[in-house]
């Protein structure tokens, strides 16, 4: 796949002169690895390394008795320990012990790492207590909408000036077929460069395939590929509601602390997103229930035929979440709600169809939380122009 400017890139550069170790993290397929090599070609010198852990005879490396003779397979390869190096180590939730590994030659050579991974929980629990103060983690997530232009071959300066302005009919219409494809097959890099739509459904699939049958086994002893399967089915179907753990655990047929775990599992391996409701209150935030989110709306198309609004608004809440900022929901016990809360200062009323008399309901209702900030979020328009069309949030 060519190398297309990610956001993050700048950032991932920037930390390549640290010492710490540079950690890439997020889903299965989101462009870890491109990113992770186009940083290795950065640094100058041939003093570098990059080892993919899917790979069995790189995996043998690092179940060698001793350091010594972990160090004699990487000279083999070229890689001098006792000068300045670089050491790219890819998916290492593959190899959970290389961390003691990685731990000893940081504090014994001059080594700089770059490591990628797909599990929060294992690199930021049990790795970052392993390597305190050694490392800096970054999250990469999906394509943003502008990223995603990026890739379709669009300048950035054609496009970005547009970011969150209102309605414009010839912006709508220059991008209205690409925000159209974004929503349905999602920021998968690889998916949005393929041109036939059976190409990225098979693309989609493969991807779903992956993760349940190597990251979520991998990363956990579950092993019952149907019930994961059953269960993410389940969830598709209640995108933008909140979630009843009992009520989903009798209707899938599971324990409810089984569909706790399988749901945490989900969100530590960022096919999830979760939507706490908006509250000064830690305890009722912890009590209440959430909305879940798929992290990629084209994952949601591909499980579940949900309705075309369910998908915008999954697709509007990963957009905002890619802009920076806590994302939440705010429901008054009468039902009223308010679909988004971003920052903690923008209410975002999120419609397929926007009309003025949704403006005034957000506008009410952001009052009740103390919001002066609001927006009109929407997809189609009508006679109505005072929205943000979903295109131009990136």
């Amino acid at each position: 796949m060519p190398f297309v400017h990610r956001d993050l890139f700048a950032n991932l550069k920037s930390h390549l002169k640290e010492r710490p170790a540079t950690v890439i993290t997020g889903m299965r397929r989101v462009g870890k690895s491109t990113l992770t090599k186009a940083l290795l070609d950065m640094i100058p010198g041939k003093n570098k390394i990059y080892l993919d852990l899917e790979r069995i005879e790189n995996r043998l490396i690092f179940k060698q008795a001793t350091y010594q003779e972990m160090e004699q397979f990487l000279e083999v390869r070229g890689l001098d320990l006792t000068k300045k190096c670089t050491i790219a180590l890819d998916e290492i939730q593959l190899l959970p012990e290389i961390v003691s590994v990685i731990k000893y030659w940081y504090d014994t050579y001059n080594v700089k790492f770059i490591v990628t991974g797909s599990s929060s929980f294992y690199l930021k629990n049990r790795f970052s207590e392993s390597l305190a103060g050694r490392k800096k983690i970054f999250d990469l997530e999906p394509l943003t909408f502008g990223e995603y232009l990026r890739f379709k071959g669009f300048e950035e300066q054609t496009f970005q000036k547009f970011s969150l302005q209102k309605f414009s009919e010839g912006f709508y219409t220059q991008y209205k077929k690409h925000y159209d494809d974004f929503i349905k097959y999602g920021g998968f890099p690889e998916v949005s460069l393929m041109d036939k739509n059976k190409s990225k459904v098979a693309m989609l699939e493969d991807i779903l395939n992956a993760y349940i049958d190597m990251d979520v086994k991998i990363l956990s002893d579950y092993s019952l590929n149907d019930e994961l399967y059953k269960l993410i089915r389940l969830l598709a179907t209640r995108v933008g509601s909140k979630v009843d753990i009992s009520k989903l655990a009798s209707v899938a047929g599971l324990n409810r602390n089984k569909i706790t775990n399988y749901i945490n599992l989900f969100e530590q391996t960022y096919f999830l997103v979760r939507l706490a409701p908006h509250t000064n209150n830690v305890d009722k935030e912890i009590s209440q229930q959430a909305k879940y989110y798929f992290s990629d709306s084209g994952l949601l198309n591909l499980t579940s035929e949900v309705p075309v609004g369910k998908l915008f608004e999954n697709s509007i809440i990963n957009q905002f979440k890619r802009k920076g900022g806590s994302v939440n929901f705010y429901q008054k016990k009468t039902g009223q709600e308010i679909d988004l809360i971003w920052k903690e200062n923008t209410a975002i009323e999120i419609k397929t169809t926007p009309t003025q008399s949704d403006l005034a309901a957000l506008k009410s209702r952001a009052k009740l939380v103390n919001l002066n900030k609001t927006l009109l979020v929407g997809n189609t328009p009508s006679n109505y122009a005072d929205f943000v069309w979903g295109g131009n949030v990136f």
